[in-house]
């Protein structure tokens, strides 16, 4: 839970509330088109996803949008951060789109809106459409135990006594539990699973050889799953909420129901019909090249690359940079595994917004998008709501900074955030690659300061 909170629960707490360097390089593709554009005039034509739009024509004061570009550019002269992407989108136009800084420092490479980046937590939201997508073919209830699809999670232990109530012990006692984990349990993280991090089994999950998406790992993520349903639970099913990786074991759940391997359902029945070009779990030769360096920030060291092959240690958690491209590629973490560009996220984004639907191709009904953005965790979280896959500012308590009530989000480990907001009508995408940050906070202003244009 420290790591979530370290991580993720400041960007939580932020969007519950519910001069910059044009470094496109010349390229014949239609992203290159697209950012060329939008680094010339503040205002992208996204191909079958939103037409070009200057910030006025959408609402926005071109003046003050500028803004999220010098906060970025202020990070990036500051030595906090190499380089970025922004995106803005409003009644399904995008007014905003913009690369800043370096992709690799040490190469040179600027940053280009085409730049491909580690998503991480944010591949989470693109499970749970996957998910509600055979929901709604009848598959399935959310209210169905996992168990009956993944057997191996049948007559599950807790452990004793469960978390938070002791937050540091070692497994030991050990109790039956009181319920079955329903695939609800997994949309909304209250299984009773955690992440490697946890001070009580996060090391169990190691030794068995879970993995957790952020290093390059052997065999596949159902058998990775099955040894997960070996170990205890955490708590009772339903009775906490927990970061953890349940959006792995709905993968695998994917995998089970649809008879297909996650990464081909995702392209041909999620990927492919958005445009989503360049998003997947292991990246092609030809796309390597666009893959933004990842860096470590420390107040003694700087920003530092994590080189190839460099495994990085933190507590009993260890991540790395290269398993996009360097590994047995079989690993398909629904939690955490995904690439994807600042423009493929922003059109699976506008697909929510619009109720499920975009360009004519429909993924989910409009009240599977409601369920989604719906909080569910009543009683369970005081800082922020969360539906199925997002936090979600559902109330006006939550909103401690710029923001609507109704809006859903998210963020991911290497620093990447967006916002979906419909009742502004308005997506935003921010993308970097840093971790750790060294307390900066400019993934939240990069999803605040738009707000502060609007007119």
């Amino acid at each position: 839970m420290k790591k979530f909170r370290l991580e993720f629960l400041g960007i939580a707490l932020l969007f519950g509330l519910g001069v910059p360097v044009l470094a496109q390089a010349p390229s014949l593709s239609p992203h290159a088109t697209i950012a060329a554009h939008c680094n010339a005039s503040a205002a992208a034509t996204s191909p079958g996803a939103g037409v070009a739009a200057s910030p006025e024509d959408v609402g926005f004061s071109s003046q003050r949008l500028d803004r999220l570009g010098a906060a970025i550019q202020r990070s990036i002269d500051d030595g906090r951060l190499a380089g970025a992407v922004s995106l803005v989108a409003r009644h399904g136009k995008i007014a905003y789109f913009k690369a800043f800084g370096m992709a690799d420092r040490d190469a040179k490479k600027p940053m280009r809106t085409d730049n491909i980046f580690r998503i991480c937590s944010m591949s989470k939201p693109i499970t749970s459409v996957a998910v509600m997508m055979l929901y709604e073919e009848g598959r399935f209830t959310l209210n169905e135990p996992v168990s009956d699809f993944i057997p191996e999670f049948k007559n599950m232990k807790v452990l004793d006594p469960p978390f938070p109530q002791d937050k540091t012990s070692p497994p030991g006692a050990l109790v039956d539990a009181k319920r079955p984990i329903t695939i609800l349990n997994l949309l909304t993280h209250t299984s009773g699973l955690t992440y490697q991090w946890n001070p009580r089994l996060g090391k169990a999950y190691i030794d068995a050889g879970v993995g957790s998406g952020l290093l390059q790992q052997e065999g596949t993520i159902g058998d990775a799953v099955k040894k997960l349903a070996k170990l205890p639970l955490l708590f009772q099913p339903g009775d906490v909420w927990e970061y953890s990786l349940a959006d792995d074991v709905l993968g695998y759940l994917v995998e089970v129901v649809s008879g297909m391997p996650l990464d081909k359902f995702y392209e041909e029945r999620i990927f492919k019909p958005l445009g989503m070009k360049d998003t997947r779990f292991f990246l092609r030769d030809d796309q390597v090249p666009r893959l933004a360096t990842a860096y470590t920030y420390s107040p003694d060291k700087g920003l530092q690359p994590i080189l190839d092959k460099q495994v990085i240690p933190e507590g009993i958690f260890s991540y790395s940079a290269d398993y996009p491209y360097r590994g047995p590629r079989t690993y398909f973490s629904g939690g955490g595994g995904l690439c994807s560009t600042t423009e493929d996220y922003y059109r699976f984004s506008q697909m929510l917004l619009n109720g499920g639907e975009l360009n004519g191709t429909r993924l989910l009904s409009r009240k599977a998008v409601e369920l989604i953005s719906q909080n569910q965790m009543q009683g369970k979280l005081d800082d922020f709501g969360y539906g199925l896959g997002f936090g979600v500012t559902s109330e006006p308590r939550f909103r401690h900074e710029l923001g609507s009530v109704g809006s859903f989000y998210w963020g991911g480990f290497y620093y990447t955030s967006f916002v979906i907001d419909p009742k502004e009508d308005m997506v935003v995408v921010f993308m970097a690659q840093l971790h750790p940050t060294g307390g900066l906070n400019l993934d939240g202003k990069a999803i605040i300061l738009p707000y502060q244009a609007l007119q």
